[in-house]
């Protein structure tokens, strides 16, 4: 059959001159493809709700506000009772018993004095260098001249220090040292701040300035004169902490009388006696202790924090809550799927009154029917109301039990707060129980049932939520 040329000829040139217009080639197909999804992608985008999520943390409401504390002790600075060079014998920051040895003095830097120890006093040396050695920090190298003190104090202690004078005085002779005792128990401090000989009723607001304040150093290498201070002492166990307050703190902390302070030096927390007191007019928290003054002995100012966000829990935005419908049905007329195991319930049904079907149940919470009713009953007898996914039932549902054969018609409702939980990509509502609020965030329970875990995915903007919709 002879093939028609001119006809050929045409329908190339048709498409050779569409080939030309469009520049059609794999590529340019592609790039088609690509720009109709990006644009379908787009709509989509614009014309659908934005679904925010949010994750579920654990912790307080808010976060416990923190003061700057300024510590008052029952303090008295001890001097010298000759002049000389003086020898430390009491590990600063440590407690002393009374007639313990704190410091000697004598008309040179060199000291001589010989005694014999026993066994068991050279052991006990022996096991001090050793904890020592073993908690040494070479960052914290002054706590060597503490520890020399105190080991010095020690063997001051095993030869007995008296030189033939009553042991019950404050000064005695050891060698060509004059030795000092501490007059009363208490720790033992080598500076001095001005605050010693202050209480809390002599207090100014000046004295809660931290940039005029100022701490002399007491130990020295040069000699002394009868007179200079050496040492302070801390003679009592009770101490106070006071904290500037602002109205709106004062009227926050108005009826507590106790309160749990955290000392962030160290992360300990205590509890303490709270009380309001005026000082030139304005206003303060006293915090009293009764110990814990050993460990903030050196410290005239403490940063502290006052834990009174005791509710802790799952912290979610209200904008998360929601409020749903259920049916309530007594939990007496569930049955289980003899081949799944699954919690359901028999209905009626309605055209043949003899016929049951199984209807698996959806349970959002169990309530106590009558927590007194219950209180007496083993947990597998204990009565309860179910709260059931309306989409499950009809309104006038009927529901026979499987144990005695009674019926009830479902038709009671019951609301429960709660939000929607999106781990698997859809809405699922788990319901919370909350045990505090404030404007934006509420603490709910960790161990609701059928509630939220840390670490969920919950929609932020629960108002734009269709449970059945796909979110992602």
């Amino acid at each position: 059959m002879p093939v028609n040329n001119k006809q050929n000829g045409a329908g190339s040139g048709i498409l050779k001159k569409l080939k030309n217009l469009f520049g059609m080639n794999i590529g340019t197909m592609l790039f088609g493809v690509l720009f109709i999804y990006m644009l379908f992608s787009m709509i989509l985008y614009l014309t659908s709700s934005n679904i925010e999520s949010y994750l579920v943390i654990a912790g307080p409401l808010s976060r416990n506000e923190t003061y700057t504390g300024l510590a008052v002790r029952e303090e008295t600075v001890h001097k010298a009772e000759t002049s000389g060079y003086v020898n430390y014998y009491a590990r600063e920051g440590s407690k002393i018993n009374a007639n313990g040895v704190v410091y000697g003095i004598s008309s040179s830097k060199k000291t001589e004095g010989t005694t014999e120890l026993s066994n068991e006093e050279l052991s006990s040396i022996r096991s001090q260098l050793q904890s020592f050695s073993k908690g040494f920090n070479a960052s914290k190298f002054n706590t060597t001249y503490s520890f020399k003190y105190n080991l010095e104090g020690s063997i001051l202690q095993y030869a007995g220090v008296t030189g033939g004078t009553s042991s019950t005085s404050s000064v005695v002779t050891y060698g060509n040292q004059t030795l000092s005792k501490a007059e009363q128990d208490g720790i033992v401090l080598y500076s001095m701040d001005g605050y010693e000989n202050k209480s809390v009723s002599s207090l100014s607001t000046e004295d809660f300035d931290q940039n005029a304040y100022h701490e002399t150093d007491l130990k020295t290498q040069n000699s002394v004169s009868a007179g200079d201070s050496l040492y302070t002492l801390i003679s009592d166990e009770n101490w106070s902490l006071m904290i500037p307050l602002s109205a709106k703190q004062a009227a926050k902390l108005a009826d507590r009388s106790t309160v749990r302070v955290k000392f962030l030096k160290d992360d300990m927390t205590q509890t303490g006696d709270f009380s309001i007191v005026e000082i030139d007019g304005s206003k303060y928290g006293k915090i009293d202790f009764n110990k814990g003054v050993i460990r903030y002995a050196a410290d005239r100012f403490l940063e502290i924090e006052l834990v009174t966000n005791t509710v802790t829990g799952l912290k979610i935005p209200l904008s998360s809550i929601v409020t749903k419908e259920f049916y309530l049905i007594p939990s007496k007329y569930s049955t289980k799927n003899e081949d799944s195991q699954d919690i359901g319930f028999m209905v009626q049904g309605k055209d043949n009154k003899d016929s049951l079907s199984f209807v698996k149940a959806s349970i959002y919470a169990s309530i106590e029917e009558d927590a007194a009713d219950n209180a007496d009953k083993p947990e597998d007898q204990k009565s309860y109301i179910y709260y059931v996914d309306k989409k499950s039932f009809a309104e006038g549902d009927v529901i026979v039990s499987q144990k005695d054969q009674s019926k009830y018609v479902v038709s009671d409702v019951g609301v429960l707060e709660g939000v929607y939980c999106i781990n698997q990509g859809y809405a699922v509502f788990r319901r919370i129980e909350i045990l505090d609020q404030n404007e934006e965030y509420a603490i709910a329970s960790k161990s609701t049932s059928y509630g939220l875990s840390r670490y969920d995915h919950i929609v932020r903007n629960a108002d734009k939520v269709n449970e059945e919709e796909i979110l992602y």
